[in-house]
């Protein structure tokens, strides 16, 4: 009897032992996916970015000198400084930037003289906390952050010489050491293009600890017993003596408005110690994260998800404040005023509009409201609505998706803003160019709009592309028309203009062609050529940029047989391709080609919907299939777990889809397409208080194809679900096995939405 005790009571304690350590799923989470990128090859092109999610501010450490675009290199071996930065990408590079940097024994401003050795084994890299040990200062730094502030924690050893150096970077900078405060505030200029003339990130850093030595920095000269400098590039160091061990704080904030709004924004870690900010951060990603409730074996799976989930819940980011009276208020990167209302930024939606935004009105719809409004705001402050903004409007990429994004958030229910005005803003940006940012607007709106396509011998650059993103924008423009009872003839006008596809449709090669002015197709055609008519892409990958009308594309190929032979031939293809318009292979080029896909891009956005294109034919096991190759093939948990640049959440945003085991092919509708589920179960809890459930018992890389499934018990045949039956709380269940099953979601009813078959 008392063994039998014994025995209970040790496993009551095993049980209590693994509920304790069983992991959240912030736990799951790795920020240095994407990591191990440069210039040549991106596996993701990322950065390890300690933030809250959506935050103003992020941190990470830099790697990478001052100016740098990729501040964080995986394969590096050596710390500069731990950097506050609002870069979305390498390619657009930072804004707001300045950088702080503990030592010990010697103060070196020089960035290459002070970078310490580390190791990834003595680095923690999470979310919400970030920790390294500095080899050749023998100190520790660890940073956890808020939306617009930050903690530092430094573990120094003993010493009577123990420093911590701001550098505010250069382009124009200042720096001021507050003795009384323990402060050290300053501003830095340094950006990439994007923002108004009187643009300054305001800093504030106060210590736990009082000054025993101060000095500030002019362009690389220390300056003793000086406690401010303004110059191109200015820093400041402080120093004290510490014992071996001693953990000083310095409480960050900074603010795009002014000195009082960066004091302002540091309450936010006001009488919060350390461990206090680092546990509000990891609560508050796992509220975001824990959105999604995932049950299954498979750990790199679930790694890999939910480090995709926290990228896709990074951008657009926050740029608005909070001010004294509680009231939001943002400062515009559009005029450069203080003005009040929502703002974010650090996005494009050349890449973004495809599923980033879908996601966000399917799981994260609070967030997207406030997106809207500030949208709004942009138009007001600019004239229109931002292509890609960084901070305010940049000059890269094509197209005219914020109507995808606009028209998208509208139709699946988001209400509280002015969609009046985003409307009139819509069909601005149809007739207009910005005057100084040709990337914003429509440039070639007038051939567009009286040819029917921006023609390719008429000196604007990737004419195809434009025109089949402009048709697509246009059919989101008819939806949203529709919605808000627009006059008829304004409906009409955009359902006309949004089959302009048509007009670049070649039959000889059943490829979409760059076309001349006079109407006869260019010539010479590389189906093959990266560039030219198209962006970052080739026909082959463009030809497929038909989201709303798939089943006009199929007509104009002359049938499921032959769309779904033009489908395959994507894969079966070698991966040869034309770089003669770059002169070069493109990164987006060599990843395309080492992938061992055949022509199938992914590291890159235009082709990312086409796995799904084989619903609309009548063969959604191929759907099913390559979805899957794909999710197994092209994504990990490593450092190179991209296949291309991550581009602010849109590239994890297809892998969070696809594992649920759907995809927003044409966003503006309100259908999502099949594809193959990852997990045995998985629950996703809406804002509305509702839930999805996803049932594949059984599942595994072998058993991907769908041989029955139910929708809320019902026997289901459609290869797409709705919207509204998933907001309405759902119970999606899934046999799967590992033979296609050819019967099912085969008859046209079974099809997804295309314009063609719309009866108007």
């Amino acid at each position: 009897m008392r063994l039998k005790s014994v025995l209970f009571i040790l496993l009551l304690s095993i049980y209590v032992v693994n509920a304790q350590v069983k992991p959240e799923p912030v736990d799951y989470v790795s920020i240095l996916v994407g990591t191990q990128s440069k210039f040549e090859l991106s596996n993701g092109n990322t950065y390890p970015a300690i933030a809250a999610p959506w935050g103003m501010n992020f941190w990470t450490p830099q790697t990478g000198k001052m100016g740098d675009g990729w501040i964080y290199r995986y394969d590096a071996d050596k710390i500069r400084g731990f950097k506050q930065t609002h870069q979305p990408s390498p390619w657009m590079n930072d804004y707001g930037q300045f950088s702080i940097m503990p030592m010990t024994d010697k103060m070196e401003f020089n960035e290459e003289s002070r970078a310490s050795w580390f190791s990834h084994k003595a680095e923690t890299a999470k979310p919400y906390y970030y920790s390294v040990y500095l080899a050749d200062y023998d100190v520790t730094t660890e940073i956890t952050p808020t939306e617009r502030a930050a903690l530092f924690r430094f573990t120094f050893p003993e010493t009577d010489s123990s420093y911590v150096l701001v550098d505010a970077f250069d382009k124009g900078s200042s720096v001021e050491i507050i003795p009384g405060k323990n402060a050290i505030i300053g501003y830095t200029t340094r950006n990439s293009k994007g923002v108004p003339e009187n643009f300054k990130n305001y800093f504030v850093i106060v210590f736990d600890k009082p000054f025993e030595y101060k000095c500030v920095v002019k362009n690389g000269e220390i300056v003793k017993n000086a406690y401010k400098a303004e110059d191109n590039h200015a820093g400041a160091f402080i120093g004290f003596s510490t014992k071996k061990g001693e953990k000083v704080i310095a409480k960050v904030a900074s603010s795009f408005i002014g000195y009082e709004q960066a004091w302002q924004n540091l309450k936010e870690v006001e009488n919060k110690n350390f461990e206090t900010v680092k546990a509000e951060g990891r609560k508050l990603w796992n509220d975001v994260l824990g959105k999604v409730e995932i049950e299954d074996n498979n750990i790199d799976n679930k790694r890999t998800f939910y480090s995709t989930l926290y990228r896709s819940t990074l951008f657009p980011r926050k740029f608005y404040e909070i001010d004294a009276q509680g009231k939001t208020v943002h400062y515009s990167p559009y005029n450069g005023q203080v003005l009040p209302g929502y703002m974010y930024t650090d996005t494009g939606f050349w890449d973004t509009f495809r599923s980033l935004f879908p996601l966000l009105n399917l799981m994260y719809p609070s967030v997207n409201r406030e997106i809207q409004e500030g949208l709004i705001n942009a138009y007001k402050e600019s004239g229109f609505l931002p292509e890609w903004a960084s901070p305010g409007h940049r000059g890269i990429m094509i197209g005219n998706n914020s109507a995808s994004v606009v028209a998208d958030a509208y139709l699946k229910g988001l209400r509280g803003y002015d969609i009046e005005t985003l409307y009139k803003a819509m069909i601005h940006g149809t007739e207009n160019v910005h005057p100084k940012v040709s990337a914003t607007g429509r440039l070639g709106h007038e051939y567009y709009n009286t040819l029917g396509y921006v023609p390719y011998d008429v000196k604007i650059n990737e004419n195809a592309a434009r025109t089949l993103e402009y048709a697509y924008a246009d059919w989101t423009i008819y939806k949203l028309a529709k919605a808000l009872n627009r006059p008829q003839s304004e409906i009409d006008l955009y359902a006309k203009r949004c089959q302009n596809y048509r007009n670049l449709y070649s039959p000889e090669y059943k490829l979409m062609r760059g076309k001349n002015k006079d109407g006869t197709f260019q010539s010479p055609f590389s189906p093959t050529k990266w560039g030219d008519a198209f962006t970052e892409g080739n026909s082959w990958h463009y030809t497929w940029s038909v989201f709303h009308d798939p089943q006009g594309l199929i007509d104009l190929m002359g049938g499921n047989k032959e769309f779904v032979n033009m489908l395959d031939s994507v894969f079966k293809m070698p991966p040869v391709f034309d770089d003669s318009y770059y002169g070069f292979p493109i990164h987006e080029i060599r990843e395309m080609q080492i992938m061992n896909m055949g022509q199938y891009a992914h590291g890159n956005q235009p082709i990312q919907h086409m796995v799904y294109l084989y619903n609309y034919a009548g063969e959604p096991w191929k759907a099913q299939y390559w979805a899957r190759e794909v999710m197994d093939r092209l994504y990990t948990p490593a450092p190179d777990g991209y296949c291309g640049d991550e581009d602010n959440g849109q590239t994890s945003a297809w892998y969070v889809f696809s594992a649920m085991g759907f995809y927003p092919v044409c966003p503006g509708s309100d259908e999502y397409i099949l594809g193959s589920p990852l997990f045995e179960k998985m629950t996703v809890h809406f804002e509305n208080g509702k839930s999805l459930q996803i049932n594949s018992p059984g599942n595994s890389k072998s058993k991907r194809y769908i041989s029955d499934f139910k929708l809320n018990g019902k026997a289901y045949t459609k290869n797409y679900v709705k919207h509204q039956d998933l907001m309405n709380g759902a119970t999606i269940d899934i046999q799967l096995s590992d033979q296609p099953n050819k019967t099912r979601g085969t008859k046209k009813s079974d099809f997804p939405y295309s314009f063609s078959n719309e009866n108007r």
